[in-house]
């Protein structure tokens, strides 16, 4: 298994706990990056990019 769709799985688990907990303490800036964050370690997971190449492109969206 690649290196980077472990650690795009990591990335999902740390951006859900991210949104949750933006969600809980009513901080969208942090529940933003979590949906940030978990959408780029799907990204990661499905495709085996590195973390930089990805949010690069999807910044560029």
């Amino acid at each position: 298994m690649n290196t980077d769709t472990n650690e795009g799985k990591w990335k999902q688990i740390k951006g859900e706990f991210k949104e949750e907990f933006g969600n809980i303490t009513n901080d969208k800036s942090t529940e933003t990056e979590g949906k940030f964050d978990k959408l780029v370690g799907q990204i990661q997971e499905k495709y085996g990019e590195t973390r930089e190449k990805i949010e690069k492109e999807v910044k560029s969206w």
